[in-house]
């Protein structure tokens, strides 16, 4: 047994006793108004005799009944006025009350606070970052009401963030109304039959009115705040349209289909190709590419499936036509066309903000109500001398290539690098892989990355990690730095995947004053709106997360807010956020894993099914991976999955839904799953998370049950 757990068992033992005692000796009769009212005159002498002894012994029991929580602090406060009088009654009262209340607000931080956020960190994960922020207004509006029990408040608050300095000067403040209506009471004492005669219901809904006073006020300062940022600007009489988008890629169609689907007038502004990155250099283009370099790894491997010999000839240009064929069959679902018949205008053009109203396009200018940013990203390229002249590639120039680079050097392993490397490698290229990283995919388990890196080798990718890229030289050798020493890798191609950048200049967010954040992303808040209240921003120019499926979740909120707030606002969810890395094998993420548990210091159950034992994966040759799950030790509740396998992306759907809805694996357990499929997988790794919790005490008593009924 630790120290701390030592110090809590005991805290926690003297805590019980203590009420106990209270409550055994009947020490309660003491603090009701008949008994003060029988033993008030000798009272009055004793402190009369001896005030600072009876004001020390009447704060000592005042901080022990509080921190306590027990029944009697209302007829202790009655007691100060009616010894004190008001003025030294309420400061006794004050005081007291207050170091006896954070008494308690320790002691439950000490007791509860870090296993409380432990386990439901996540779920709680809002409500710390509003009382980071406002927890002075919300604690303030608590205490002014005393229809809230303070203890509940104690309790409730100790497992927060707040400051302890905060917590008890805001305390004192909120606590201070009541204090001196009942200490002032308290100088009446022979008029009082009951606590309750005290608080009238008018008096509570003034307190209650009270309460509302710190949200008022915090309303108030936001006004301010708001008024000062628009300061300078003239708001126009009427406006041109209710929403102005700027940007069409995946989070503007979201937010312009939106507003029109709800009869807004809306406008879209693209200055390049509709459907932006994912449509025309990313999502698509990539996931078409993978496909055709899939089938020429399975021709060249085609022993593995009982085929002797396979021939599979490869011509690029076709490859790369192919790529814009897949590209136009989508095209229609993001045109023009399609958004004019929804009632949206398109303009084709570039957007340039000139107020927080008004939007200038081809000389003209746009009035709104409310605008959404949703410019987008762009590949980071690094300040890496001798780049410029080596002619490298970026996931968005590369689907500019006419033929197959012979050798390609590929810096950066996140999913686009380790994507298109093996993509290339299996179309034909020599691909090296550089990453400054001790492994691939950082922000994925160790065990991942090592998997991926395996089969990349194994296929004949080079995989340089802890190399960090120093210069470039003859435009056309990589020069990096590994252990002190310096290694070179030649290349006819450089492709740059070192993740991508927020796309904010040039859109006028610097002249009227929307701002932008050090990592270079429009600030925003849970809403989805910018430091001027009209302006929104979604997609990867808001982040944190870089995936079409997250700018369409975030353009619903941005979209939504845009078009009924003030009257209504909705905050954007991320608690079940799921990507997927399309390599071979795939590595499929949502919620937790290992190596984020362990940083945040979350005890988490890791269960692990391996996927080299699912027929699906056995009948098809690709039985290598696993379905890792993180519940809570020894709950079902799913924290995080980690899939890792052929077809990880497509099993990922099921534990979203699961993690979403708060489905655990009992629930997983117990559906049906065809035979044979990948899916099967899912509940399978449910049954190994079974099989380690189940109920020994249970089966020792079916097991005695069975051997009666053999008799």
């Amino acid at each position: 047994m630790t120290k701390q757990l030592a110090l809590r068992l005991l805290l926690i033992a003297l805590f019980i006793a203590a009420i106990a005692a209270y409550f055994a000796l009947d020490l309660g009769q003491y603090f009701n108004l008949d008994t003060l009212r029988g033993q008030r005159d000798s009272l009055l002498r004793f402190a009369e005799q001896n005030l600072a002894l009876t004001l020390s012994v009447y704060m000592l029991v005042y901080i022990v009944m509080a921190a306590l929580s027990v029944p009697g602090a209302a007829v202790l406060t009655i007691a100060g006025g009616a010894l004190f009088g008001v003025l030294w009654g309420t400061v006794a009262v004050s005081f007291a009350s207050t170091i006896g209340a954070t008494l308690v607000f320790l002691a439950a931080r000490f007791l509860f606070r870090d296993s409380i956020q432990k386990r439901f960190g996540r779920r709680l994960e809002a409500i710390n970052k509003g009382v980071e922020r406002d927890g002075a207004f919300y604690l303030l509006a608590l205490r002014l009401v005393p229809a809230f029990p303070f203890w509940v408040i104690n309790l409730v608050m100790a497992l927060t963030p707040i400051r302890t300095w905060t917590y008890y000067w805001v305390s004192q403040l909120g606590m201070l109304p009541a204090t001196i209506v009942y200490v002032n009471a308290g100088t009446q004492l022979a008029q009082i039959e009951s606590t309750g005669d005290i608080l009238s219901p008018g008096l509570i809904g003034a307190f209650v009115l009270l309460g509302l006073l710190p949200l008022i006020l915090r309303w108030l300062l936001r006004v301010l705040r708001y008024r000062k940022v628009y300061r300078g600007f003239v708001k126009p009489a009427a406006f041109d349209y209710n929403l102005v988008v700027i940007g069409a890629g995946a989070a503007g169609l979201v937010s312009a289909y939106i507003g029109a689907t709800v009869q807004a007038r809306v406008a879209l502004i693209e200055k390049n190709q509709m459907g932006g990155d994912c449509l025309n250099t990313g999502c698509v283009p990539s996931k078409a590419l993978i496909r055709t370099a899939r089938v020429l790894a399975e021709a060249r491997d085609s022993q593995r499936y009982g085929i002797r010999k396979m021939t599979a000839e490869i011509d690029f240009g076709d490859v790369m036509a192919r790529i814009r064929r897949v590209i136009a069959r989508i095209e229609p679902h993001d045109s023009p066309q399609r958004y004019r018949d929804m009632g949206v205008d398109v303009i084709q053009a570039k957007a340039r903000l000139v107020s927080p109203w008004e939007v200038e396009v081809d000389g003209r200018r746009l009035t709104a109500r409310a605008i959404v940013l949703a410019t987008g990203a762009e590949p980071l390229v690094p300040d890496l001398p001798g780049l410029a002249d080596s002619g490298y590639l970026t996931s968005d120039t590369l689907w500019d290539l006419e033929t197959l680079p012979e050798r390609l050097v590929v810096l950066g392993g996140g999913p686009i690098g380790c994507e298109l490397a093996q993509a290339f490698a299996r179309l034909g290229s020599e691909v090296t892989v550089v990453e400054m990283s001790d492994r691939l995919l950082p922000r994925e388990d160790a065990d991942a990355g090592d998997l991926l890196t395996h089969h990349l080798r194994e296929e004949g990718l080079t995989v340089a990690t802890g190399h960090r890229a120093l210069r470039v030289e003859n435009a056309r050798e990589l020069v990096c730095e590994k252990d002190g020493g310096e290694v070179r890798f030649a290349f006819d191609h450089l492709l740059v995947a070192l993740g991508r950048k927020p796309r904010t200049s040039g859109y006028g967010l610097e002249q009227i004053g929307v701002r932008v954040t050090e990592q270079g992303r429009i600030e925003t808040d849970g809403l989805q709106s910018t430091n001027f209240p009209n302006i929104y921003v979604c997609g990867d120019a808001a982040g944190p997360y870089q995936f079409t499926h997250v700018a369409s979740h975030q353009a619903w909120t941005a979209a939504v807010n845009a078009l009924i707030r003030p009257f209504w606002s909705f905050r954007t969810d991320y608690r079940v956020i799921p990507w997927v890395t399309f390599t071979d094998p795939e590595v499929a993420r949502v919620g937790l894993n290992e190596q984020e548990a362990a940083a945040r210091g979350i005890d988490v159950e890791v269960t692990t099914y391996g996927l080299d034992d699912l027929d699906r994966a056995i009948a098809e040759s690709e039985d290598y991976g696993w379905v890792k799950v993180l519940t809570e030790p020894g709950k079902d509740r799913i924290l995080g999955v980690t899939l890792v396998g052929a077809q990880a992306g497509e099993m990922l759907a099921e534990f979203v839904l699961a993690m979403k809805h708060g489905l655990g694996l009992n629930k997983i357990l117990g559906t049906i799953h065809v035979y044979p499929t990948w899916a099967e997988g899912n509940k399978f790794a449910a049954g190994v998370w079974k099989k380690a919790n189940q109920p020994e005490t249970a089966l020792r008593w079916a097991r005695r049950f069975f051997s009666w009924r053999r008799r």
